[in-house]
């Protein structure tokens, strides 16, 4: 590749302001608040900034689709149906995922501080993107969470099956510190994520082996073949237990849909059947236990012995949980967020389509 080819082909970067301007101008412009589309907005570029890029703007056309479709209510009512002073379960009303999740979490968040632990269950949601965003907001108040959700879309098996009948299920926790970077896992209970198969799709790539098997239990590396893939859940029987696990404590627990009665964001997308996706957070206030700042001093001190110790041949450095998320965010604040040259592509036909600015 000559050095002009290869420097189109890279990716160029984007200030999150511009990305969150842009988002919110699509989402207004198909009917939502001025204010919800701004949350969304920020929230979906969190996850670009923290370099989950296959959960921020790049979701955003298959937002769009299901919008359109009527399978998204733009003017929604988020109410918290059932609550104790420790728990509580939230009516999404089939919002933007987003926002029924951010509800929950400020909810689980209040909860926690007034009796030191939380559960909070969401029902009637939708794709809410990166779950490291609302564990993060937990954290941020130096708070820890533990979240989970059961897929928008089945995508995985039962370990020996070949039936789709569970999702990605990620689950997300964050532990803040004194004074390094909080701790923040955020992990789906398969190899890869299904946003990662249609980001390669999307640039053409193959998939690694490992990602998806085909009916017969085959690899799929083409990306072309994605629909006829499952996803290989990670450890085998481990994480297909994981998933139905997660599953069963963000939706079933809290009135979602699981299992066969998962209507696919992806294969809906031009319907009005709603996903009814589940979510579930749970808050601690770690001063119910101690010393809160004590605790953080102690969590530094066990990530500071993780870092230290001695890498592998072909290891440049030992990391924890949360390191990337923190080094992505100090890069593309101070850069910008890099967009690679299909999405730009995507983005500015779906702005085109809606009648609004392109991306510069």
């Amino acid at each position: 590749m000559s050095d002009t080819a290869a420097a189109s082909a890279a990716p160029r970067r984007f200030p999150a302001g511009e990305l969150r301007d842009f988002i919110a101008r699509a989402l207004t412009s198909l009917g939502l608040p001025d204010a919800d589309a701004a949350d969304c907005a920020r929230l979906m570029v969190d996850s670009d900034l923290a370099g989950f890029n296959t959960h921020g703007i790049f979701r955003l056309a298959q937002y769009v689709k299901r919008i359109r479709a009527g399978g998204i209510n733009v003017t929604p009512n988020i109410t918290t149906v059932t609550e104790a002073p420790a728990t509580a379960v939230v009516d999404g009303d089939n919002a933007m995922g987003h926002l029924v999740v951010q509800y929950a979490t400020r909810l689980a968040i209040d909860k926690a501080l007034e009796s030191g632990c939380a559960w909070v269950g969401a029902r009637g949601s939708n794709h809410a993107g990166a779950a490291a965003t609302y564990v993060s907001m937990a954290a941020e108040k130096n708070l820890i969470a533990l979240y989970g959700t059961n897929g928008s879309a089945n995508h995985m098996a039962p370990w020996g099956s070949a039936d789709l009948l569970l999702g990605t299920n990620p689950i997300a926790a964050a532990i803040p510190a004194a004074e390094g970077p909080p701790v923040v896992m955020d992990i789906a209970t398969t190899v890869s994520s299904f946003g990662k198969v249609r980001t390669a799709a999307q640039r053409g790539e193959d998939l690694p082996a490992d990602w998806m098997i085909d009916r017969d239990g085959n690899p799929i590396t083409d990306s072309s073949r994605i629909k006829e893939g499952i996803l290989n859940p990670i450890g085998g029987h481990k994480g297909y237990a994981l998933s139905l696990v997660v599953g069963l404590l963000a939706a079933t627990l809290s009135g979602a849909q699981m299992g066969v009665d998962v209507e696919g964001m992806g294969d809906a997308e031009y319907q009005k059947t709603p996903v009814n996706n589940g979510h579930f957070i749970i808050v601690v206030d770690p001063a119910r236990f101690g010393d809160a700042l004590d605790f953080g001093r102690r969590v530094d001190a066990v990530s500071a012995t993780m870092r230290g110790a001695t890498p592998m041949a072909g290891v440049d450095a030992v990391r924890v949980p949360g390191d990337g998320r923190a080094a992505h965010i100090a890069d593309y604040t101070a850069n910008g967020v890099p967009l690679h040259a299909s999405l730009i592509d995507n983005l500015n036909a779906l702005a085109d389509d809606l009648g609004i600015d392109t991306l510069t």
